[in-house]
């Protein structure tokens, strides 16, 4: 059994890329939040590092390709810049070759790879699938398959920049709360980083 899942975790897809979305300086963070350290190690080593693990392919969405070199990975320059998310999901959709993306924000620092991989393997016939708990779903942690790139389009062309505001003109996978909880908690999992006050929070529960 052990020998089992040692195997499953080292699976990497090859028919799906992982797509890490970093805006750069955050207004309300007041800084880069990519390179803040939660136990040592700057939160975008560790999502690289967790896409890596289960992507054979992990692409970068940034504006400021300086600094991120180091990382090995290829570096990808908005094509439409000042969207925010829905820029970032459009330029990484046109620069994969695979039929799909999972899309995750640079500041999740506790990313749960087994519900990741679970996503993937759900997908199915889908062209995006989006966790959903009570009445909050997660965008930046998603995956988005190639055609979702009209009706993405078509929203950037009416400026309307929501990302969610496509979901129901493409095929949609929920995975519901009782899905997610399978692997761990949701509130750990769909965590991100929007404050200085929300980064010290983290520190103390990690150091509880």
């Amino acid at each position: 059994m052990k020998r089992k899942e040692k195997s499953e975790q080292k699976k990497t897809y090859g028919h799906m890329a992982g797509v890490i979305l970093t805006g750069g300086s955050s207004k309300r963070y007041g800084k880069n939040k990519a390179f803040l350290e939660i136990g040592g190690i700057r939160l975008i080593d560790r999502i690289t590092e967790d896409m890596k693990n289960i992507f054979k392919r992990v692409i970068l969405v940034t504006n400021e390709k300086k600094g991120y070199e180091y990382l090995g990975i290829p570096l990808v320059e908005d094509l439409i810049k000042g969207l925010g998310p829905i820029g970032g999901i459009y330029t990484g959709l046109m620069s994969i070759s695979c039929q799909a993306g999972f899309f995750v924000a640079c500041d999740m620092p506790f990313i749960n790879k087994h519900l990741v991989r679970y996503m993937v393997d759900i997908q199915d016939n889908h062209a995006a699938v989006v966790p959903s708990v009570a009445n909050d779903i997660e965008p930046l942690h998603a995956i988005y398959a190639q055609s979702c790139l009209g009706p993405i389009r078509n929203l950037i062309d009416s400026k309307r920049y929501q990302v969610r505001l496509f979901y129901d003109q493409v095929p949609v996978r929920y995975v519901k709360e009782d899905e997610i909880r399978r692997f761990g908690s949701p509130s750990r999992a769909f965590l991100n980083i929007n404050t200085p006050d929300e980064f010290a929070t983290i520190q103390s529960l990690l150091k509880a």
